[in-house]
């Protein structure tokens, strides 16, 4: 078992009072293994209201004053600290055998055109192993077909826009591959979180929250990670959705900037676990 603290800090500017949506809980899943809650901290305090959405996800609801806001949070999760087994065995369900509630998951969505990619899912995977193994060979194809880099995000790129960029972000990236996943009946959802370097060697980029994807094979989902493509430790999920439209991070109803940005995911001893 390890310990990880990870939390955030994130500073923004307001013209006027602003109505807010935060989506920053960690995932329910995971309430067993906070040995410190992600407690949301404002400064200043501001009075904040939760609510789940109709995923599941744990969502705060607040009016940001004038002027500058600051979000905090600082948590400590116990872990397995075992590196992610992949399970090449696990089948693909016909659709018809589906549990009703993976159907959406199906769908197109905001950020994922099916309607677009079908034609190509079919001829580029066809061939592929049903269940892991085509599910594995999408995450392959788009982890090699996407150049990864900050400078290439975009809040309005979708997955046919990365298909033909061929640049963007780990969002990016879990878009294309749950579009292909979901046009070949294989039930796709985006997933975002905290995801740090634990287990690789240096140099480390800097940190920020990740976006992968799950998949619904042998009656369960699985986790994917098409922008690393490797087994990874220390995985923290914050929320799912059909994509990332559905679990922004944060969500303001008026103008806003976003001034200071500072997210942390470190193995740390109980000693450590306290010290900013």
């Amino acid at each position: 078992m390890i310990n990880i603290r990870a939390g955030y800090e994130l500073t923004y500017e307001f013209p006027k009072p602003t109505p807010m949506i935060l989506m920053l809980n960690i995932h329910y899943s995971r309430a067993s293994d906070l040995v410190r809650p992600d407690h949301l901290f404002t400064t200043p305090a501001v009075v904040v209201s939760s609510y789940r959405d109709g995923f599941g996800n744990w969502c705060s609801r607040l009016v940001a004053p004038q002027g500058r806001l600051t979000l905090t949070a600082d948590a400590l999760v116990r872990d397995s600290g075992l590196i992610e087994q992949a399970l090449p065995a696990t089948w693909q369900h016909e659709v018809a055998s589906l549990p009703e509630e993976t159907l959406v998951f199906l769908l197109g969505s905001r950020y994922c055109e099916t309607d677009r990619l079908t034609e190509f899912a079919w001829r580029q995977f066809s061939s592929a192993p049903l269940g892991w193994g085509r599910v594995q060979a999408i995450c392959d194809f788009v982890h090699h077909h996407i150049t990864f880099g900050y400078e290439h995000a975009s809040p309005t790129k979708t997955a046919l826009e990365v298909f033909n960029d061929r640049r963007g972000v780990c969002r990016d990236f879990a878009h294309l591959a749950i579009t292909l996943c979901r046009c070949l009946n294989i039930p796709a959802r985006y997933c975002t979180g905290y995801l740090g370097d634990i287990g690789l060697p240096p140099p480390y980029a800097p940190m920020d929250f990740a976006g992968w994807f799950e998949a619904y094979l042998g009656g369960s989902w699985h986790t994917f990670d098409p922008r690393n493509n490797a087994p990874r430790i220390g995985r923290i999920l914050l929320a799912r959705g059909r994509d990332a439209a559905d679990v922004a991070i944060s969500t303001a109803f008026g103008e806003n900037q976003l001034v200071g940005f500072r997210v942390w995911t470190d193995q740390v001893t109980l000693t450590e676990s306290s010290i900013v």
